[in-house]
């Protein structure tokens, strides 16, 4: 019997290719199937106490007795079998059944026609009945691994291809192709991606400076304003972006392990605000029936104008129990983050993060669309007690959005979008300099809107856009960044 394998799986599309091969002769198949050419089983009875019954009993009997299915195994070979015989196959079995209901060849060529006509849910029912009748049903063990396959449920089919290939009678013939299967399922339990963005924007502030062109200081209990030197005052124009990315998945059947790293760059006419950043992170997540939770770690450091800036060493959770709110299931998250900057080092923090928030999805008319509002407390303390201001308290909400576009509409891709707002306040003055030693208080809000468009299954267009502003008690903390980009992203 010849089996058409199309190797699909929506959970892992970047890693999944069309292929097709055969399983081995007829006469193999049907010899691992527990049936033969010249013997089937038919379903003939004889009449307790070894008495052949009469000739009506016999010819009821035989017209409710399950068919020999020896000839459709037969047809079903032929390396000229298409969809359109598998269908006719499946409409010729469908009224056999309640002939052949304790069958398991039955139940294996039924799962088999439906298994290669697309029909998985009806095709894993069939051949989890054939497997009840005969566990040992190799035809129906081949046929139900590919069918758990295609469902995602990879770690058991697997398992399930696994036991077929340890078994004693399995053919020659049949095992070359096993194993072949075996390795690829096998190799998407690792998973890696790289892709790069080239992206060509302006910005009206390239070196985050202060708003205020003036600066007001507090010199003998007088208020004296200042000019702020030009070097200081916020610097536009155009700059290109580059980024160079790298995500790597672990699949294992209760766990995955998930690293991601990336190297962004920034280059402008203003070479001292110039960026350069590194970013890793390596996530633990296992989910479960019950709820899910993942482990973090991530490091990442700047470059700014070709010198360090800092670093920062990263560590958190986050937990998510299984019960839903609607469309939404909450979830609690923490994270601690030490902060070294480089060149100063009395701003060197350790800041903790506590967050409540929504993971909600939802089919609408114009797409599916997710949204995750967060709120968290923020605590940040300094690693030693001379840094101005001392410690910081604060909250930080944001609410990320995304729309994931249907095939047919006018517009292809995902919009996504991110608010966030985030309030600090210090414990103590700032410096006597400024307002007259008053604790500073600092409110920072961003809006990003970001648009993808496929160009085609590995190139996508980007336009993205960034507003921030930032007020303050404090002249000196006020500032205002806006940047539009466009470009292209590339996934190899």
């Amino acid at each position: 019997m010849r089996f058409t394998i199309i190797a699909r799986m929506s959970k892992y599309p970047s890693k999944i290719k069309s292929i097709r091969y055969s399983l081995g002769l007829a006469g193999v198949f049907l010899a691992f199937s527990g049936l033969s050419y010249a013997q089937a089983d038919t379903g003939s009875q004889t009449a307790p106490g070894g008495l052949a019954p009469s000739a009506d009993a016999a010819q009821s009997v035989a017209a409710q007795a399950c068919p020999d299915l020896t000839p459709f195994y037969r047809l079903s070979a032929s390396p000229d079998w298409s969809a359109q015989d598998w269908d006719n196959l499946q409409a010729q079995l469908s009224p056999l059944l309640p002939r052949c209901l304790q069958q398991t060849s039955y139940f294996a060529l039924l799962g088999a026609a439906q298994l290669n006509t697309g029909n998985l849910n009806p095709a894993l029912e069939s051949l989890e009945r054939a497997l009840l009748l005969d566990p040992d049903n190799g035809g129906a063990q081949i046929d139900y691994a590919q069918a758990l396959y295609l469902r995602g449920d990879l770690f058991s089919a697997l398992a399930m291809n696994r036991q077929i290939l340890t078994r004693e009678d399995l053919p020659g013939d049949l095992a070359p192709s096993l194993r072949q299967r075996q390795q690829q399922w096998q190799g998407l339990t690792r998973q890696t991606q790289w892709h790069g963005d080239l992206l060509l924007g302006y910005d009206n502030n390239l070196n985050g400076a202060p708003s205020p062109s003036d600066i007001t200081l507090t010199l003998s209990g007088e208020d004296v304003t200042l000019p702020l030197n030009p070097e200081f005052q916020p610097k536009e124009g155009p700059y290109l972006n580059g980024r160079l990315g790298m995500r790597y998945r672990q699949l294992a059947p209760e766990h995955q392990h998930n690293i991601v790293a990336e190297l962004r760059g920034r280059v402008s006419d203003d070479t001292a605000s110039d960026m350069l950043q590194l970013d890793a992170r390596y996530a633990f997540i296992k989910p479960d029936a019950v709820h899910s939770w993942q482990a973090v770690a991530g490091i990442s450091h700047l470059m700014f104008g070709g010198t360090p800036l800092y670093t920062a060493a990263e560590v958190g959770g986050r937990y998510m129990p299984a019960f839903q709110l609607a469309s939404c299931r909450p979830y609690t998250a923490a994270a601690a983050q030490h902060q070294l900057f480089h060149n100063q080092s009395s701003l060197n923090a350790i800041e903790t993060k506590a967050s409540l928030g929504l993971n909600c999805i939802r089919n609408t008319s114009i797409g599916q669309q997710q949204w995750t509002p967060e709120f968290s407390a923020l605590y940040n303390d300094p690693i030693r007690n001379r840094r101005s201001g001392s410690s910081r308290l604060g909250w930080q909400f944001n609410l990320d959005w995304r729309l994931q576009l249907p095939e047919g509409s006018p517009f292809k891709g995902s919009l996504m979008s991110q608010i966030n707002h985030t309030e600090m306040m210090d414990q103590s003055g700032y410096s006597p300099l400024l307002e007259d030693n008053a604790r500073r208080k600092v409110r920072r809000s961003y809006l990003l809107i970001q648009y993808n468009h496929p160009l085609s299954a590995d190139t996508q267009l980007l336009m993205n856009f960034y507003h921030q502003k930032q007020r303050s008690n404090l002249e000196l903390f006020r500032s205002v960044d806006t940047t539009l980009e466009f470009g292209f992203t590339h996934t190899f």
